[in-house]
């Protein structure tokens, strides 16, 4: 197949904040695969290497040390340190061409911090029925505060609107049980909140599942299953709550395609901020795994 690609550079309307610092321009890499038949294919390579995946120049090195014609063996043969690069090469091999699926429903990423409650009516209005919000951005008693005019807000005009958290590794144990302690008891006035996501970092695996045993919220893994290699062995130590999978840096997708169904897992797929080159594959792939019908969290497009 013929091989060629293009890098990408796209600014985000206002920066994204997490634990992990400010991002204001996403960059990426598009590939093409010119088919024998002539049909030409796209994949993408969007890593975020603070994820755990490789960076944008490690990526840039590899396409640029390929030939112009390249084989399938060559794409099955990239190696477990290149994941974003696995996922996009093996999409542009194998993908069909298809449209999103019309039957996922998308969850929508709020702005940190107290934007975040003005934000929500537009984006109900728009169709969204469940918000993401970012916290361990700003300190852990002004969060509070604001998460709870936030449940106000969409206890009061957004009726079964649902509510995930993501702390991106950066809360503490005892920040962590305060905020399962809080959402427990929203919980049980009948607040709909899905789930913590990774309060604690990858190093603290056993006592994310001593957390995960002790309250009724339920915990998401996403920086501890970055890669496939992650997941597995997540997954094989026991971790039987959420996993939050973001595709394009996961790496092989038939290899995730095959232990997601050999292993019943509960599973949330998660957009990297790809453009829809990566997004239609994702979706795909999620349209065709998920099994406990979550919102996927692609509801990205108003960051762009």
């Amino acid at each position: 197949m013929k091989f060629n690609f293009f890098p990408y550079r796209r600014r985000f309307v206002r920066p994204v904040q997490t634990n992990h610092g400010v991002w204001e321009i996403r960059e990426g890499i598009i590939i093409e695969l010119e088919h024998k038949n002539g049909k030409v294919r796209q994949g993408e390579i969007a890593p975020i290497p603070w994820f755990g995946s490789e960076t944008l120049e490690q990526a840039l090195k590899f396409c640029s040390s390929l030939p112009t014609y390249i084989s399938s063996e060559i794409i099955f043969s990239i190696p477990d340190t290149l994941p974003a690069c696995q996922f996009g090469f093996e999409t542009a091999l194998l993908s069909p061409i298809a449209s999103i699926p019309h039957s996922l429903q998308f969850s929508a990423l709020l702005p940190a911090g107290k934007s975040a409650i003005n934000a929500c009516q537009p984006l109900w209005e728009s169709g969204y029925r469940t918000f993401k919000w970012k916290i361990a951005v700003n300190p852990i008693d002004e969060e509070l505060a604001i998460f709870d005019l936030l449940v106000q807000k969409i206890v009061q005009n957004l009726p079964n609107g649902a509510i995930r958290l993501d702390a991106n590794t950066g809360l503490s144990l005892d920040e962590s049980k305060l905020w399962l302690e809080t959402c427990d008891k929203f919980m049980t006035n009948g607040v709909n909140i899905e789930f913590i996501e990774q309060p604690l970092p990858p190093s603290e695996f056993e006592q994310m599942l001593e957390l995960s045993a002790s309250y009724s919220t339920l915990l998401a893994l996403d920086e501890s299953v970055a890669t496939l290699q992650n997941l597995e062995t997540c997954y094989f130590e026991g971790w039987r709550q959420i996993f939050v999978i973001k595709p394009l840096i996961i790496g092989s997708p038939s290899k995730l395609r095959q232990f997601c169904q050999q292993n019943q897992i509960d599973v949330v797929f998660s957009s990297v901020f790809e453009t829809d080159v990566g997004r239609t594959a994702a979706l795909q792939l999620a349209n065709e795994l998920s099994r406990h019908n979550r919102a996927v969290g692609f509801g990205i497009n108003h960051w762009f």
